[in-house]
């Protein structure tokens, strides 16, 4: 295609790989891109799949810049728009090549882009599905030429998606407002064939050009930890073993972002957090900082789309788990953009799972159940044997043709394998005896003949197949259901909330059925985070030490059973673990261990120090000094300030304001008074505070239900509604001092 262009008010004739070459530096183009500019060019509708890192950007940048007018990029992301005006302006020598359009913007900043939109000066125009929707915005685009629309994250139009966003449905309608003939270029690097089928739809773009590259990230290593108690210390570990890497950390709350940055902050690593919840010139801040390697990690949160065009990511930590596949693959995409190095590890713990569903509450029906089945998907991924590439493309469409990708954990460290041929043909037998007409879940209720009211609603109780694998649990089943799916024996019926249907091959396979492997599936419930807490590496106590772990624990369970007092009160778990790092043999250094103070060292402590000073001793053990993982400092306010204020009896709401602190801080430092071994009767106030019947139920919890102290527990059990957080803490302080200390 050689036709007259205009690139900054130049006229040039030249071929697309010249213009690439000159403009971009780049001297061939990478996969479909040069086919899907030239369907553009020529006046279609194209539609692009093409994962992260595959240059979908390129494929609206280069032809916006040889066409006559303007072209208006749609995005969500307000972090990307800037980061690639900021490219495009680095690639030319003017200014107004290209403009965001947001609320960002003063009014003189407003009207330098109307201008330069008017004069023609402007190629490339970012804008948010907001901003293309306000009616004085509309009737200023109607008067400028555009060359096309460019809607990017396009995924963000199918409530299927994982980041669904209402305003983008109405993107088409706008756009024919503004523009009749202009050609529309659809982008996103995950979607499914629901997702897809819906954005084409939605955006009248059944038969446009559609362009799908492979999901297949082969440079990204896919890996699931167990996440234990002790999850921010492994991940200082994990990133201490990338020192000097660049790396994203992504976390479910804002909070969680705030508290995980500043650990790490304080521990020796350079990185900042990032959400929507910090003002903007904190925000873009931060993302410069990255970009500008002044900072390693970036502490983010899944819900927020950082956009971040960083090729250089060489790991992504999920210290949370993500609400879907496709956010998972889109998260851990920002690694190894460059095709280098990319790690993608999660910490995964059923916990995370209930309280994404706790979420949930409160939302349509049909959006619980979609929202249900994408986080059911989350959970197979995370607990199966699988390779983990070959579920991902699975997920999305793709056939992996190899048995082993090399680059997984699952592949790397292959479980357990057994033959699994009868059950899986017992499993099609009894999607076909219960007429193909439901979920992945009641079809294991059949397989271990669980007679609950929704299968004896259905007869299901009666069927031949009712009860044939009762001597497995559900999971086992659950994992079976799986590989019958990845094996193409069943199809899942997405318009119907994943309803299990038998493909042909599965029909084929009933009546001719040929020998299936399948590898043991992760139970992550029963991880036992010793392995990875006390793993022993060096006689340097570096990791903590297994063996003396484990007689720690064993001495704080006689301890207890002694006092009849739960094993956490003598020591938590974070205090044992303390140990076996620093090593105490002398009172003065137990009272330097993480929670313990000096009432708690002097009443349970020198048995812990006998032992540790024995083991020290018999295997020559070097005891270091500065391996501590150190703890957020907060806003200052004595120690001695709270005690003695408490014994006064002072209101602690007054205790709190007198020194710029909220109630929930001032908790914070009187658990770490009481955590430390020090009684506090704080009665005085609970008692005014909270109702009678709630400070009864969550001494009871405590004293009778708890297996740890742990708050976050105790709301799951109790309930977030009926007994509050504040509430808890409180009460948790009350019996701490008066059973505990």
């Amino acid at each position: 295609m050689n036709k007259q262009r205009i690139v900054q008010n130049v006229a040039v004739n030249k071929s697309l790989a010249e213009v690439l070459k000159d403009f971009f530096g780049f001297t061939k183009f990478k996969g479909q891109q040069e086919e899907i500019i030239d369907s553009l060019l020529g006046g279609n509708d194209v539609f692009v799949i093409m994962p992260t890192g595959g240059g979908k950007s390129l494929c609206y940048q280069l032809p916006a810049l040889i066409s006559e007018g303007t072209a208006i990029i749609i995005s969500p992301l307000i972090a990307l728009m800037k980061n690639q005006v900021d490219a495009l302006r680095n690639f030319g020598s003017v200014k107004g090549i290209a403009h965001v359009m947001n609320s960002s913007l003063n009014r003189m900043e407003m009207e330098e882009v109307k201008t330069d939109l008017i004069s023609g000066k402007t190629k490339l125009l970012y804008v948010a599905p907001e901003s293309l929707t306000k009616e004085d915005n509309i009737e200023f685009f109607k008067k400028l030429k555009i060359s096309f629309f460019a809607i990017d994250e396009a995924h963000c139009i199918s409530e299927w998606g994982h980041d669904f966003r209402p305003e983008y449905r109405r993107l088409r309608p706008i756009i024919e407002i503004i523009s009749e003939n202009a050609p529309i270029i659809a982008l996103t690097a995950t979607a499914t064939p629901k997702v897809q089928s819906d954005i084409q739809k939605n955006l009248k773009m059944v038969d446009s050009s559609l362009f799908k590259s492979s999901f297949n990230r082969a440079n990204l290593y896919y890996e699931v930890r167990p996440k234990t108690k002790n999850v921010i210390r492994d991940l200082i570990k994990f990133i201490k073993e990338n020192e000097g890497k660049s790396g994203i950390v992504y976390c479910l709350s804002r909070k969680k972002v705030e508290e995980v940055a500043e650990t790490l902050q304080v521990n020796g690593v350079k990185a900042l957090p990032y959400h929507a919840g910090l003002d903007t010139i904190t925000r873009v801040n931060n993302q410069d900082r990255f970009l500008m390697e002044d900072v390693d990690v970036i502490v983010a949160t899944i819900a927020f789309g950082m956009g971040i065009d960083k090729p250089d990511v060489r790991f992504v930590v999920h210290h949370d788990i993500p609400k879907s596949i496709e956010s998972y693959y889109q998260e851990t995409g920002r690694a190894g953009r460059d095709g280098g190095e990319g790690k993608c590890i999660t910490f995964y713990s059923y916990d995370d799972i209930q309280k994404l569903e706790k979420f949930m509450k409160g939302k349509p029906v049909a959006e619980q159940e979609i929202s249900k089945q994408l986080l059911n998907e989350t959970v197979s991924f995370a607990e199966s044997s699988i390779c983990r590439r070959r579920q991902i493309l699975h997920y999305f469409g793709e056939i992996y043709e190899q048995d082993n990708c090399a680059n997984c954990d699952n592949c790397n460290h292959p479980k357990e394998k057994f033959e699994v041929t009868e059950d899986i043909r017992n499993a099609l037998l009894a999607v076909k005896q219960t007429k193909q007409l439901f979920k992945a879940k009641h079809m294991c209720y059949v397989m271990i003949g669980n007679d609950n009211t929704d299968i004896k609603t259905v007869k299901h109780h009666l069927l031949p197949i009712f009860g044939v694998g009762k001597d497995k649990d559900e999971k086992y089943w659950m994992g079976i259901f799986r590989q019958s799916l990845i094996q193409l024996l069943l199809d899942k019926d997405i318009e119907q909330y994943g309803i299990l249907k038998l493909t042909d091959k599965g029909r084929e396979f009933i009546e001719n059925p040929y020998k299936v492997i399948m590898a043991k599936d992760h139970d992550y419930e029963e991880a036992d985070d010793d392995s990875i807490i006390v793993k022993k590496e060096s006689k340097t106590g570096q990791a903590g030490e297994e063996v003396l772990f484990k007689m720690l624990k064993e001495l704080r369970k006689e301890i207890s059973k002694k006092e009849k007092l739960p094993p956490f009160v003598i020591f938590q778990d974070p205090s044992l673990e303390d140990m076996c790092i620093q090593f105490p043999i002398s009172m003065e250094e137990m009272h330097r261990i993480t929670g313990v103070g000096v009432g708690k060292a002097k009443k349970y402590g020198q048995p812990f120090l006998d032992i540790i000073k024995q083991y020290v001793e018999e295997h020559d053990i070097v005891r270091p000094n500065d391996m501590l993982v150190k703890s957020v400092a907060k806003k200052s306010i004595s120690k001695v300030f709270i005690i003695q204020s408490i014994d006064r009896k002072l209101s602690l709401d007054d205790v709190a304001k007198s020194k710029g602190l909220t109630l929930e801080e001032l908790i914070g430092e009187i658990e770490k008074i009481v955590d430390s071994g020090t009684k506090l009767d704080i009665n005085y106030y609970i008692n005014e505070k909270v109702d009678e019947y709630n400070i009864e139920d969550i001494m009871e919890y405590f004293n009778e239900d708890a297996e740890t102290d742990s708050v976050e527990d105790a709301l799951l059990e109790l309930g977030e509604d009926d007994y509050p957080e504040i509430e808890i803490r409180m009460v948790r302080i009350k019996y701490l001092s008066e059973v505990g200390n």
